[in-house]
């Protein structure tokens, strides 16, 4: 499996054409064998002829790529391609006049924050609550003490708690989330092989909900969604343990929580 990323796997791709949007798979090869795959969506801007390009979680792509992806935009009237890679250090070489017939600037508005937060799944579940802050091992007791449940729903009737959570969160904590049609098509997509749906309960009434994605053997924390009811069981923390001893079950090595602020960040940062 060559893509390093959910977003740059198949079946994403399969769920973004379904929606109409225009997508083109790039392998690059050695003799026969398949070295790089680039997976690149086409979005066009409202009336106008245009289109922007977007490459997200990939390779940095190479030479070759990014001078079949420059010819590709002159022919089709693309006007530029975001690129994010997966590792910063594919990046370098950014603010640069390309000998490819092409300019690279770094993006002021980038779609994903530039650092991740990693937990290593090979550590024993003892070690890694030793290594939880001591109010969230008593958080995750006390969820546990007062009856919460996490159940792993990866259905239809998992995706409507999900999606009922979901976009409660969203209007709560007023951000633009995607819309419920957009969730669902991931979701019906991705539910054989990647998507996955956990949920936490008390007495049968759902308190939080993930999804949570699953590829090359790395847990990935996409969506997440919490009622206001019941705060007091902090649900939240045992949702988020339960997930991490689900990704160790599932033999994943690494957890990617997909992007938030680094320690120390400033406050102003626009991610905060």
């Amino acid at each position: 499996q060559k893509a390093l990323h959910p977003l740059q796997s198949w079946e994403w791709g399969e769920a973004r054409r379904k929606m109409g949007i225009e997508v083109i798979r790039l392998g690059e090869y050695d003799g026969d064998s398949l070295i790089n795959i680039c997976q690149v969506t086409f979005h066009p801007i409202p009336y106008t002829n245009f289109k922007i390009g977007y490459v997200p979680r990939s390779v940095f792509p190479s030479d070759t790529i990014v001078k079949f992806l420059s010819e590709y935009c002159q022919k089709n009237h693309v006007i530029f391609i975001k690129i994010e890679p997966y590792s910063v250090k594919n990046a370098e070489g950014v603010n640069t006049i390309s000998p490819r017939g092409c300019v690279i600037v770094k993006s002021p508005h980038p779609l994903f924050p530039a650092w991740t937060q990693m937990i290593d799944l090979t550590q024993s579940e003892d070690d890694l609550l030793k290594k939880m802050h001591t109010k969230t091992r008593y958080n995750i007791n006390l969820a546990q003490k007062k009856g919460v449940v996490v159940k792993e729903m990866t259905n239809k009737e998992g995706f409507d708690v999900f999606s009922k959570l979901y976009f409660e969160t969203c209007k709560r904590q007023r951000y633009f989330g995607h819309t419920k049609k957009y969730h669902k098509m991931i979701f019906e997509t991705l539910k054989k092989s990647i998507a996955h749906i956990l949920v936490a309960f008390y007495k049968d009434i759902p308190l939080a909900s993930y999804e949570i994605f699953i590829f090359n053997d790395v847990l990935y924390y996409p969506y997440g969604s919490s009622s206001l009811i019941h705060r007091n069981m902090m649900a939240n923390n045992l949702l988020m343990w339960e997930a991490i001893k689900y990704g160790k079950k599932m033999g994943c090595r690494s957890f990617d929580m997909w992007g938030s602020l680094p320690p120390n960040y400033d406050k102003k940062n626009p991610w905060s």
